[in-house]
């Protein structure tokens, strides 16, 4: 079965994972198998989480190809510690999250990610109702001006925010919102068309609904802080974003937990952190794609890459919203 996704910064996150024959690699977003995939081909064994039902084809045909080296899990990113305690496996060598929606779920009108193809307004990741949960037509429909603009802003970096909100609950008096089109071209309108945009005008807003539906800041806080608690000594944490809002949730906690915060200043100093660092840099910043990747691969414009290796301290915890 070929992958309709392209997994971005593979050779990257491949070199930061540096995975060996009898490792087990947590890959915390399946999608369609391109990290597994590449990761079981070095004679690791791959546990597989993603609370997409859709991807199970995809899964079936990994473990059809590496038998007894591949599981699928269904669970978001809080589910990993207990998908790794339920797997019976003596320790973790590495995991890897490749966050945000894939190009599969973008194609597919009746999930409801995308602006350019019309179908019903959900965006859950879990694909149905069988997990509940706020749709995107339950958000448009019924949170008030304050909270809309408020998610518009800071989730889809959308500068007339208060404009689109107002536009939403004046359409929404007349009739509620279904459809992803019909919300498109309501948003399309408030923010004056596109004008010779580079990008649609309903982009940023479906971005904002997407995450706030999924809760995908708070999820990612708790799959950073499941994998700390999780790996072993010495086992990798590689994490792809695509969002300045996710990259700077992932960039603050490898920050903190490699010693590496701010220590105030003589006017307001820190008091020094007494516990051991948990993590230390793979490398120093951020990795991005190369040109010949970002022009294959439109997706990988906005990647970047961090990476850890555990140390053996305590892990510390939560982490601050």
């Amino acid at each position: 079965m070929t992958s309709p996704h392209a997994p971005v910064l593979l050779a990257e996150v491949l070199e930061a994972l540096a995975p060996r024959a009898g490792d087990v690699i947590i890959d915390a977003t399946f999608g369609a198998g391109g990290y597994s995939r590449a990761i079981l081909a070095t004679g690791a064994t791959v546990i597989a989480l993603d609370r997409d039902p859709t991807v199970r084809p995809h899964a079936d045909a990994v473990a059809n190809d590496f038998p007894g080296k591949f599981r699928l899990i269904r669970t978001p990113f809080s589910g990993l510690a207990e998908a790794f305690a339920d797997s019976g496996e003596a320790r973790l060598d590495g995991v890897v999250f490749d966050i945000g929606v894939s190009s599969m779920q973008l194609d597919q009108a009746e999930r409801g990610f995308s602006f350019m193809r019309d179908g019903p307004l959900d965006m859950r990741m879990s694909a149905n109702s069988d997990h509940g949960g706020e749709t995107a037509a339950d958000i448009v429909n019924s949170w008030d001006h304050g909270p809309l603009a408020h998610i518009f802003k800071l989730y889809g970096d959308e500068r007339q925010s208060g404009r689109v909100a107002t536009a939403i609950l004046r359409r929404r008096a007349e009739r509620p919102f279904t459809r992803t089109l019909d919300l498109a071209e309501v948003v399309e309108k408030a923010l004056g068309g596109r004008r010779g945009a580079p990008i649609h005008p309903a982009t940023r807003v479906f971005q904002a609904l997407r995450i706030a539906v999924n809760d995908e800041l708070g999820e990612l806080r708790a799959g950073l802080e499941a994998a700390e608690a999780t790996l072993s000594s010495g086992g990798r944490l590689a994490v792809v974003t695509f969002h300045s809002l996710e990259d700077r949730i992932v960039k603050a906690f490898l920050t903190e937990r490699t010693g590496n915060a701010p220590g105030g200043s003589r006017h307001a100093p820190v008091a020094a952190d007494p516990r051991k660092p948990s993590f230390t840099l793979r490398f120093k910043g951020a990795r991005e794609a190369c040109e010949a990747e970002r022009a294959a691969n439109p997706r990988a414009r906005s990647a970047r890459l961090r990476a850890a290796v555990r140390t053996d301290a305590p892990a510390w915890g939560r982490i601050a919203a």
